[in-house]
């Protein structure tokens, strides 16, 4: 049989499909509660929503072989996931294939009901689901419930957007003629997502392919599974049909196999990645072979550029949000700060107070925190290298510039000023609590600086001269923007850069045409 799995599957009560108690077993150094019990970390791998195989036509997979979660703050091993591989993933593209023809037929309306549902069920559950993000990610529990609510929001979004896809009536240029466009769903769409928004990244895909008429299989990063993996709990239980939303993780050892297959399988119309721009690269290849609908939201290399007549106080402030929220570990954090001549040791004194006296390093758990571990030590070894680096070629550490006590995926939040654009931090995407600080003269030197990167996804500016905002934002090199503003992201607007950080757009009303094709038909002999 075509869609036979190659591993066990099980169609289980909901209180015996969670992680058995064996799966949590994990190092004798595991950081214990002052309760003396399991942390909070393993604890929110034992909720309701918690699950450990892949999620394939409805039933949940268990797969030959498993590999480890790991909560990133103390390196103990949170859970063991199904390590799905090449045949996983043909029987879920096969089985979202042959589920694409009803959900597609399904009234916009109907999806929209069930997308609804989806997202009402997110909401109710958001202590849990925030809990599962700070577990395998690190993030301060704070930001995790921010990522489920911004996640959740997509899902609302497109429910609403489901209804939205209009077509097109065309005056034709002969009396006996009729033209109209048609949209229609591109077909099965596969979605590989990253670790660092677990959550929102696979909603802003799947809200608007399910949306759409579009079915899909979604691989998260190997660090994430988790978080993917309950909300296919979720839209199970919000009654989403079988085989629409199927999840496939694995190990990073299987990675690259999968998203071959993802790439070449002729079931597979749509291809949508989150990531390095390498790896999109890498897809690119593969995808041309069968000339599939790709979407690509790749690294980034943002901007903050901080003209003279910026208010400082405010730049700061924005400074700070853009940087170190995720402990610096978004695609579009700032990664290089350009600040004028004439505010520079201003600025620079003020952002050095407010790392100090506003960032505290810890467990994501624990109140209070603002900055939880990097997702793993090759990401803290990438950012002292980048560090020394700097220091070598004569930039000057203000503060921060270690690995903090805490733990060995945590860095201080780090500032450096004497920067030169040779310099590493200013050629690579760092992805860590990394502030280097370039001083410039002008605003043609600026916007050179900034514009020299071969990708472009965000950036920033502050400037209080009117003149001077149309200007460079209309001359910056990116996708999207930040105005006297340090966080720019919203389910209303449309994510996605240019250059080497990516293809197409996500979120808003543009989100959408990238799961439609365009359908011309002409009616002769009228």
């Amino acid at each position: 049989m075509a869609t036979r799995l190659a591993c066990r599957r099980f169609r289980a009560p909901l209180s015996r499909r969670r992680c058995p108690p064996q799966a949590l077993a994990g190092p004798a150094a595991v950081r214990l509660s002052s309760s003396g019990g399991l942390g909070p970390a393993r604890a929110a791998c034992r909720g309701p929503l918690v699950r450990c195989g892949g999620f394939v036509g409805g039933r949940w997979v268990q797969a030959a072989a498993a590999f480890p979660v790991r909560d990133p703050a103390s390196g103990a091993e949170l859970s063991q996931v199904a390590d799905c591989g090449v045949a996983e993933a043909r029987a879920a593209v096969r089985t979202a294939y042959e589920a694409g023809s009803a959900w597609s037929a399904l009234p916009a309306k109907e999806r929209s009901t069930l997308l609804r549902k989806w997202y009402n069920l997110m909401i109710e559950h958001k202590d849990d689901l925030a809990k599962i993000i700070t577990a395998e990610n690190g993030k301060p529990l704070k930001e995790a419930h921010g990522e489920i609510l911004y996640s959740a929001s997509f899902l609302e979004w497109f429910a609403e957007e489901a209804r939205r896809i209009y077509g097109d009536i065309i005056s034709p240029p002969a009396k006996d003629r009729r033209m109209l466009v048609l949209k229609q769903p591109v077909g099965v769409a596969a979605i590989i997502t990253p670790w660092n928004f677990p959550s929102a990244m696979i909603t802003r895909k799947v809200g608007a392919a399910l949306a759409a008429g579009c079915t899909v299989v979604v691989k998260p990063a190997e660090d994430t599974p988790l978080s993917a993996l309950a909300l296919a709990e979720l839209a199970d239980q919000a009654g989403i049909p079988a085989g629409v939303y199927n999840v496939v993780p694995c190990s990073r050892q299987q990675a690259a196999a999968v998203g071959e297959v993802f790439c070449t399988d002729p079931l597979v119309a749509k291809i949508s990645f989150t990531g390095s721009t390498a790896t999109g690269k890498i897809l690119l290849r593969h995808a041309a072979g069968t000339v599939k609908r790709v979407s690509m939201e790749l690294g980034g290399h943002a901007p903050f550029i901080v003209f003279d007549s910026a208010n400082v106080d405010k730049a700061v402030a924005g400074a700070l949000a853009s940087k170190y929220r995720n402990s610096g570990q978004t695609c579009v954090c700032t990664n290089r700060f350009l600040v004028q001549k004439g505010i520079h040791d201003a600025f620079v004194n003020k952002f050095a107070q407010a790392i100090k006296k506003e960032l505290h390093v810890g467990n994501g758990f624990d109140e209070g925190t603002t900055q939880g571990p990097l997702i793993n030590e090759k990401a803290v070894e990438k950012v002292e290298t980048h560090i020394h680096d700097a220091v070598s070629q004569g930039a000057a550490i203000v503060t921060g510039g270690k690995r903090h006590s805490y733990g060995k995926n945590f860095f201080e939040p780090t500032l450096l000023c004497n920067v030169t654009t040779g310099m590493l931090c200013t050629q690579e995407e760092t992805f860590g609590p990394l502030a280097p600080v370039i001083k410039f003269d002008t605003e043609e030197e600026a916007l050179a600086i900034a514009n020299s990167a071969n990708v472009g996804l965000a950036g920033y500016f502050y400037s209080q001269d009117p003149a001077q905002i149309w200007r460079v934002a209309e001359r910056l090199e990116v996708g999207m923007v930040g105005v006297n503003e340090g966080i720019l992201s919203a389910v209303e607007s449309p994510f996605g850069g240019i250059k080497q950080s990516g293809l197409g757009r996500e979120g808003s009303k543009y989100g959408i045409d990238e799961y439609l094709e365009i359908k011309y038909v002409c009616f002769g002999g009228l």
